[in-house]
C-alpha cells in the first residue's frame, strides 16, 4: 500500500470514528464481510448515461439520466428526448425554444457526445459495471441494504432511481470500505486477451485521463447461471425488492409469453414464481436445472480535471442518430408531417 493510499485510509476511518455513527458501523461490518466471502470483481462492461454541469445549480457534475445504457447512443437519444420535452413544455420564450431545438436537431444529426445549452453543459457519461464474486458465486444483497417501506408483490411502478441528480464528486465521503473500493479502482485498467489490444489500450489511457472514481448509487439484477458463469437477465433496479419482483413477474408472466412457453412449461415456472413470492426476502429462485440470483450490482464512473469521462473511441453503437420527435417551431407549433 502506497503512503498516499494509507494516509486517505487512515482520515477515512478517523472520520468514521469521530460520526460516531451505530448505523455506519453496522454497514461498513456488512461490507467488510462481503468483501471477506466475495472478494472477486466481475467486470460486465461499460455502462452510460448523461451528467449536467449547470452554473445555476452548483460548480459539480450530477447525474440527469440513469447510468445504466449499454451503448453511447442511448444515452444520446435520451439526451435529445430531454430537450424536445424541456422545448415542448418548459418555456414560453421563442428564442429559448429555438436554442434548446438547434441541439435536439444536432443530436438527430451527429453522435455528439456533449453539448452546451443556454450556458447549461451536458454529457455522455462512460461507467463501468462490475459485481462482486466469491466461491457460490455472485454477491446477493446485504443486509444493510435499503429496501422500500412497502414490500408489496402487486404495485408495478419501481422505486424512483437513485442515480437522478447524484453529484459525481470524487471526494465524497462514501465510508471506509467504499473509499478503499475507490482507491483500488483508479488503477483498474481492461486487461487479458478478452479484450482487443485497442480496447486495452484505451482503457490505460483512461486511468491518466481520469484519475479519480465515483462510486454510483448500488443496484441490483437477476443473474443466471449458466455454463460459463453468471449472465443478467433484465434491468439494473433500485432496491432488493424491486429485482425480486421483477424475477417474479419474469417467471410469472413476461417469459412464458415472450418465449411461448409449453403449458408444462408455464405451470412450472408458476409454481417457482408463487414459492419464490411465498419466501419474501428470498434472492433465489430455481426452475428445474435452472438458477436464478438476485445479485448486488456495482457502477464506477471515472472523472478527470474537465469532469467525467466520456465515452471511448471503442464503445460501439449499433445505430446511429435519428429524428425521435415531430417537428416543433419557436412558437410551439407541432408539425407531424415533416
Amino acid at each position: 500500500m502506497t503512503d498516499d493510499w494509507k494516509r486517505q485510509l487512515d482520515a477515512l476511518h478517523s472520520g468514521l470514528v469521530h460520526r460516531d455513527d451505530p448505523a455506519a458501523w453496522v454497514t461498513e461490518a456488512d461490507a467488510v464481510d462481503a468483501s471477506l466471502r466475495y472478494p472477486h470483481i466481475a467486470l460486465r462492461g461499460p455502462v452510460f448515461g448523461i451528467a449536467v454541469h449547470d452554473p445555476a445549480v452548483g460548480s459539480g457534475w450530477r447525474l440527469l439520466k440513469s447510468v445504466v445504457d449499454g451503448m453511447p447512443q442511448q444515452a444520446r437519444d435520451g439526451l435529445n428526448s430531454h430537450l424536445w420535452f424541456k422545448a415542448k413544455d418548459e418555456t414560453d420564450d421563442p428564442g429559448v425554444r429555438r436554442e434548446l431545438l438547434a441541439a435536439v436537431t444536432v443530436l438527430e444529426q451527429d453522435p455528439v457526445n456533449e453539448l452546451e445549452v443556454l450556458g447549461v453543459r451536458y454529457r455522455v457519461v462512460r461507467g463501468d459495471e462490475f459485481a462482486r464474486s466469491g466461491e457460490d458465486g455472485l454477491e446477493p444483497p446485504r443486509p444493510t441494504d435499503v429496501e422500500p417501506l412497502d414490500l408489496s408483490w402487486d404495485v408495478q411502478l419501481k422505486a424512483p432511481s437513485p442515480d437522478v441528480d447524484f453529484g459525481l464528486d470524487p471526494h465524497r465521503e462514501d465510508g471506509l470500505m467504499a473509499g478503499a473500493m475507490k482507491l483500488s479502482l483508479r488503477d483498474f485498467a481492461y486487461s487479458g486477451s478478452r479484450f482487443p489490444a485497442d480496447v486495452r489500450a484505451d482503457s490505460e489511457r483512461a486511468t491518466a485521463a481520469h484519475t479519480e472514481v465515483v462510486l454510483l448509487p448500488v443496484g441490483f439484477g437477476v443473474a443466471e447461471r449458466g455454463e460459463r458463469g453468471w449472465r443478467p437477465r433484465g434491468a439494473l433496479m433500485p432496491t432488493p425488492h424491486d429485482a425480486r419482483r421483477m424475477l417474479y413477474d419474469a417467471m410469472a408472466e413476461t417469459w412464458p409469453l415472450l418465449y411461448q412457453f409449453s403449458e408444462a412449461k408455464k405451470a412450472a415456472y408458476a409454481r417457482a414464481a408463487e414459492a419464490f413470492k411465498a419466501a419474501g426476502r428470498a434472492d433465489e429462485a430455481r426452475v428445474g436445472d435452472r438458477l436464478f440470483r438476485i445479485c448486488r450490482i456495482e457502477r464506477m464512473v471515472r472523472c478527470g480535471p474537465d469532469g467525467p469521462e466520456p465515452p471511448r473511441p471503442w464503445d460501439q453503437d449499433e445505430y446511429g442518430p435519428t429524428k425521435m420527435h415531430p417537428t416543433m417551431d419557436e412558437d410551439g407549433t407541432l408539425h407531424y408531417d415533416d
